[in-house]
């Protein structure tokens, strides 16, 4: 069994690297969960899968300078835009696969903090449309 502290973590919104920014990345996935039991299961549920959702959650580290991230987040605020994330910036392969898909850019701080701290704000963006795994 091998274990991995993330490091470098590879986050691309838009086909825009922004792992410089980001200081949490978070890609789950469900799926609905459908009750089907009849009389002739006994007495137990009988359950089947519905449909699959998922969302990336990201910590941002604002930054407001000309071409970084503000900007970048502004420019497809409100748009279903192309994502990817791995555990590790270096190559894809069997124990770094790449997760890809498209999601929906439903939230932007500019400014987020207290007097003395950081420009800093959490997202919790859905996915639109099935997420992809690969591993070459």
């Amino acid at each position: 069994m091998t274990f991995m502290v993330l490091t470098a973590t590879l986050v691309t919104v838009s086909g825009n690297d922004l792992s410089t920014y980001c200081a949490k990345a978070e890609l789950g996935m469900e799926v609905e969960e459908k009750d089907v039991t009849t009389f002739g299961s006994l007495g137990w549920k009988t359950r089947l899968g519905g449909l699959k959702d998922g969302a990336l959650a990201l910590a941002w580290k604002n930054d407001l300078a000309d071409n970084a991230l503000d900007e970048i987040l502004w420019d497809i605020f409100g748009n279903v835009v192309t994502f990817a994330v791995r555990a590790a910036s270096t190559a894809v392969s069997a124990s770094n696969p790449t997760y890809s898909g498209n999601l929906l850019v439903s939230s932007h701080k500019p400014i987020a903090g207290e007097v003395g701290g950081v420009n800093e704000f959490d997202v919790d963006w859905k996915t639109s449309g099935a997420i992809s795994r690969a591993v070459a």
